[in-house]
């Protein structure tokens, strides 16, 4: 068996099996090797939380597998998730915000039971940018006033660790649990699934639920895995689907959902497969060593069977994008989320959070709050001609006259883009994307390439990244033992 920081699900499950390990002795190496790295060391930080109780839940489905057998391929697997994700134990739900940093969640997220279902063991909750990304303009990647600042394994303090999900991708890079769950508004699985060299899916929105999320966006919001192989990642997301009747977008995936990807997985899956590469701006953002890996990677696919159709043009891409329905959408959704907390909780509403941050100023306030501010300003209604213009002008620029529209004019299995740097358009057309690890920069930046589809297209693009993933296997570990 590999490493014990870069074993697999499946590897792990053979060796419960097969009594030569335990999900108790497996909890035990991941918690020392947080502790050798997160807070001393290279100090990623990205644990900002362990779960007092993940030991004792490690034993107690350790006892369940001698006695009943294994629930599934997450049975006594150490998993991390995002600190906005809501646990009704022990451990806050914060969003990496001073004024939650006592709070606790009334009930847990759909995601989390669905966890808890699968035999996962929950180790603990994740640092990651303050409230999603969605507080200022100059926040950092991966900077959270409650859980300070998350570093890159890859180069700590020198590369940018991505966000919001941060901390999510950092830990598991770090090989701090097997698999952890991200959130994604724009961006904030896709992002830091590159800059850790991990495979990160951004699912279509209504496959996850967000019930029990701290949200951003109604439009726009989803969990999602973040892995180090496309096969953990397919586990992890099977594990989360499932129609929650308090998340009414979930009613969406009905009959298009699975609860195992993993038969969609095939080596071979890129023969015959047609890929629209994007240049255009999106190459603008890429360093010249980053261009020659996706030069690399469209080879590489070319080679293992794929029709790659170069250049296509998103007839939208150079639409002009704005905020304003994140704006409107975070008040609504926070408040209704702060509305959930224990009564006996001072904070109930975005407004309060305000109040508290400027009161706490020099702790709560080192990048400012002017999206916090910004949103407080709207009506919180959602019956703003300028919200609703901007809504639909997002529904028919990224859906029918943008994705819907090359896909079509091309007939494509999926649009190929350069690092991360696609995420946008899909997020607002709630359509799903994958991230892959693609190589490495002669500095050592890890750089990843991201293949996105139209909605519920979760099986071809992961067949498509799995078939990449095991022609190339170009992902290398960082080394922990830089100073």
């Amino acid at each position: 068996m590999s490493l014990i920081h870069e074993t697999s699900i499946l590897e792990w499950q053979a060796a419960m099996t097969a009594g030569t390990t335990t999900s108790r002795e497996l909890t035990l190496a991941f918690l020392q090797r947080i502790a050798t790295y997160n807070k001393q060391g290279i100090r990623i930080n990205a644990i900002c939380e362990l779960n007092p109780d993940a030991l004792a839940i490690a034993e107690s489905l350790d006892r369940e597998r001698t006695l009943s057998g294994s629930r599934g391929p997450l049975h006594g697997i150490p998993v991390l998730i995002k600190d906005n994700i809501a646990t009704s134990d022990k451990m806050h739900t914060t969003a990496g915000a001073l004024a939650l940093a006592d709070s606790f969640a009334s009930a847990d997220a759909f995601v989390v039971s669905k966890l808890r279902q699968a035999g996962a063991v929950l180790l603990g909750k994740t640092n990651l940018t303050e409230w999603a990304n969605f507080i200022s303009n100059d926040m950092p990647d991966g900077y959270s006033s409650r859980g300070g600042q998350v570093l890159n394994p890859y180069g700590p303090g020198v590369l940018d660790v991505g966000g919001s999900s941060s901390g999510s991708a950092a830990a598991i890079a770090a090989g701090f649990a097997v698999v952890a769950v991200g959130t994604e508004t724009s961006g904030s699985i896709l992002h830091p699934a590159e800059q850790n060299s991990l495979v990160g899916i951004k699912p279509t929105v209504g496959l996850i639920s967000r019930s029990g999320i701290i949200p951003i966006s109604h439009s726009q919001d989803t969990a999602g895995p973040l892995a180090r192989t496309v096969t953990d990642a397919a586990i992890l997301l099977s594990a989360l689907t499932g129609i929650d009747e308090n998340d009414p977008v979930t009613g969406k995936s009905e009959g298009l959902a699975h609860t195992d990807y993993l038969p969609f997985l095939d080596a071979d899956g890129l023969r015959g497969a047609r890929i629209g590469v994007v240049r255009s701006r999106f190459l603008a953002e890429c360093e010249s060593e980053e261009i020659a890996l996706y030069e690399a990677a469209i080879e590489k696919l070319k080679e293992a069977g794929a029709t790659v159709i170069d250049a296509v043009t998103i007839p939208s891409e150079n639409a002009e994008w704005d905020i304003h329905v994140l704006l409107h959408e975070f008040k609504v959704g926070v408040n209704a989320y702060l509305k959930t907390l224990p009564a006996s909780y001072p904070i109930r509403s975005l407004q309060d959070v305000i109040a508290f941050n400027r009161a706490h100023g020099e702790q709560a306030l080192l990048y400012g709050q002017e999206l916090l501010e910004e949103s407080e300003q709207t009506s919180g209604t959602l019956t703003e001609p300028e919200y609703l213009a901007n809504r639909l002008f997002d529904l028919e620029m990224s859906q029918k006259q943008g994705l819907d529209a090359v896909m079509k004019e091309h007939e494509l299995d999926a649009l190929l883009y350069p690092g991360s740097t696609g995420y946008a358009i899909p997020a607002k057309a709630g359509y799903p994307s994958i991230t892959v690890p693609a190589g490495y920069t002669s500095s050592g930046k890890p750089f990843g390439i991201t293949l996105t589809g139209l909605a519920f297209q979760e099986p071809t693009l992961l067949r498509l990244a799995y078939a990449y993933e095991q022609a190339t296997r170009l992902r290398v570990a960082p080394n922990m033992t830089k100073a």
